[in-house]
């Protein structure tokens, strides 16, 4: 008989078993696909803001509420859906998707990207209740997307990460007011012969760690013979000048093996917008393949084993 290995295709952050967390099935009225998704806990209850693409093919981002933050109910009118008002129905005509949460200075912020025939740009809004919404602009240049705000401000200003459209790099920048953006700094790239060879991006807004560094969850891109294989990892950035990175994981901390992850309208995929981290326990919601939304935890400590080895390659 053989003998199965006890640590056989083991990944950093561990799956929950109930995994899918939402599907297709899930959801009071008919979609195309279900994917990325912001997560944050608001008076209690644990919220993801949902990337669903409509029958139409137009995105829009949908608010999921759970008391025990495995069991999820979703509304059927979105949160937020492409804007009719002028400043931003062009830019927004094909739909909005990829939704950050932070808690900044008492207001919940939300970053999304704005998808068109023009291609993408980020865009800024706010709210105080997950009730209503106040749309606040544009915050990138043309075919910038993925961005997220730190939930503090650094030096006195408000700062952002976000990535060109190519995945080429993930950048910093600064503001003073959350409208005018400057400071521009390459923060990671791409690295060739590792698992995020081709292409990167940030993930899920960062946390601040007791050592004053920030946790970074991020996504890579190695391209194969048969397509992307887009799998999650991790850096921790310096807290005072977050363009330098301290360390990053040379091995992904959760990649595609399952079914769910390997099967679907984007095969190999594993893509978050969201975590929320309690006790030192991170806990990440994560789109797969396919059309569903998943679950993967791990200790901050696992992160930080993993990222040992690699403080010395930049």
């Amino acid at each position: 008989m053989k003998r199965k290995h006890k640590y056989q295709h083991k990944d950093v952050a561990r799956r929950w078993e109930g995994n899918p967390v939402i599907t297709l099935n899930d959801l009071p009225f008919r979609c195309s696909d279900i994917c990325n998704a912001a997560a944050v806990k608001f008076n209690g209850e644990f919220l993801l803001l949902l990337t669903i693409e409509h029958l139409v093919g137009r995105k829009s981002l949908h608010l999921a509420k759970s008391l025990d933050g495995y069991h999820f109910s979703v509304e059927a009118e979105p949160l937020i859906a492409p804007s009719e008002r002028p400043a931003f129905k062009s830019y927004e005509e094909q739909g909005v998707l990829d939704p950050k949460i932070v808690f900044l200075e008492g207001t919940f912020y939300i970053s999304y990207t704005a998808a068109s025939a023009s291609g993408f740009r980020l865009a800024l809004a706010r709210t105080e209740d997950f009730t209503s919404v106040e749309r606040l602009g544009f915050i990138s240049e043309p075919d910038s997307k993925g961005g997220l705000l730190f939930p503090e401000k650094i030096n006195g200003r408000y700062a952002k990460l976000e990535m060109p459209a190519d995945g080429s790099s993930i950048w910093i920048s600064y503001s003073d007011d959350l409208a005018y953006w400057g400071g521009f700094d390459v923060v990671m790239s791409p690295r060739e012969g590792f698992w995020d060879f081709h292409k990167i991006g940030p993930a899920a807004p960062p946390f601040r760690m007791d050592d004053g560094k920030w946790l970074l969850l991020y996504y890579g891109v190695k391209r194969t013979s048969a397509g992307g294989l887009s799998r999650l990892g991790a850096a921790f950035l310096d807290g005072d000048d977050p363009s330098k990175v301290v360390s990053r994981t040379n091995i992904p901390i959760l990649a595609p093996r399952k079914n769910y992850e390997r099967v679907g309208d984007s095969p190999n995929t594993i893509f978050t917008c969201g975590a929320i981290l309690e006790k030192e326990q991170l806990t990440v919601y994560y789109g797969a393949s396919k059309g569903c939304v998943c679950i993967g935890s791990c200790s901050v400590n696992d992160i930080i084993d993993n990222c040992v080895a690699s403080e010395k390659e930049f």
